[in-house]
Parts: C-alpha cells; structure tokens; sequence
C-alpha cells in the first residue's frame, strides 16, 4: 500500500510529468512563441515548424548537388529561384547565399502575420492588441478587411495594411492629428 502525498508533495508534482517528461523538456521553446507572437492554436505552429523544416530541407539538397556542369547550371538556377521566392514572402534578408535558408525558423513565419506586421509598422502598442485590431475588422491589407491573425503578409503587401475607412480607430487618429475632412464627419 502507497501512502497518499502529502500538500507541498502535490503541489511539486502538479508542474511535472513523470510519464512525459522528454516531450515537455522540448517544449519550452514551443511555449515560448506560441505566447510571443499570441498563436492561439499549436496547429499554427506545427505547421509552421513543417514549412520552416521543408524550407532547410530543400536548400541542403540543393548545397549537397554535384558538381557536374549540368547539375550546376541547374543549383544555380534553383538557389535563384528559391531565394526569391523566400524574400519576396519575407523570410529571409537578401538573396545572397543559401545560407539564409539554414535559418527560417517557424518564428520567421509568425513574424509574418498580420499582428506582427502591425507591430512593427507602429500601428499597435503591444501584441494582443494587434490580435484584437485584427479580429475586430479595423484592418485591410490593399482593399480587402482581414480578420485572420494568421494571414501572412508578404514584402509586397507590407506597404499596403492600414486601417479601414469605418474603423474608430483611423478616425481617432485623424481626429488627433487635426487631419479629418468634413467629408469624413457625414460618414
């Protein structure tokens, strides 16, 4: 017979996991985005995480091509293509090496959603107000209102989020700053 715990016993053993506790050392880093960038499903990031490892797979095997002429023409024409195509989404800096790849992460992804963008651009103070911003409809990127968090944004389309014209937040701005038409008041 096992004698029962005693409170402080419990209340150690409430944080951990005797059955599990390889899969919740590994997760600390998991944990730690999923509050940062406020992702409210772990689908996201898994799915994330899967994009990010294809990405490095892709870039090894194009490194560890041979090379032969043929297949050299052919890394270099690859290397180009998939540089571009990760600049122009945002996950990378510049086009220079393959390198680059070796680091997208799924932290380089969720630094692409809307939120984060929104961040950066100034237009909110902190993350879980610009989750709400989104949420609430008081964001479009080009002429299309986005109430997805998880909307990636590209580097083409970073110059295009503002607020919505119904938005009280753009019309608080505008009244702030002393920029309001009297065209705006009817509205």
């Amino acid at each position: 017979m096992v004698r029962q715990l005693k409170f402080h016993e419990r209340k150690l053993l409430k944080r951990l996991s005797l059955v599990r506790w390889e899969a919740a050392a590994g997760n600390a880093g998991e944990v730690r985005v999923l509050r940062r960038y406020r992702l409210p499903r772990r689908e996201d990031y898994a799915r994330y995480n899967q994009l990010s490892r294809g990405v490095r797979e892709v870039a090894r095997r194009l490194r560890d091509l041979g090379e032969a002429p043929a297949s050299a023409a052919f890394r270099a024409r690859a290397t180009a293509a998939l540089l571009a195509k990760l600049h122009a989404l945002g996950l990378v800096g510049s086009r220079r090496s393959l390198e680059q790849c070796e680091r997208v992460s799924a932290s380089s992804f969720c630094r692409r959603r809307l939120p984060a963008v929104l961040l950066r651009l100034r237009m909110a103070q902190h993350m879980k107000a610009a989750v709400a911003f989104v949420e609430q409809g008081h964001v479009r990127v080009g002429p299309r209102v986005v109430t997805d968090p998880a909307f990636l944004v590209t580097r083409a389309m970073e110059d295009f989020v503002t607020w919505t014209d119904a938005s009280r937040i753009r019309r608080h701005l505008l009244d702030y700053n002393q920029e309001r038409d009297d065209f705006d008041l009817a509205a």
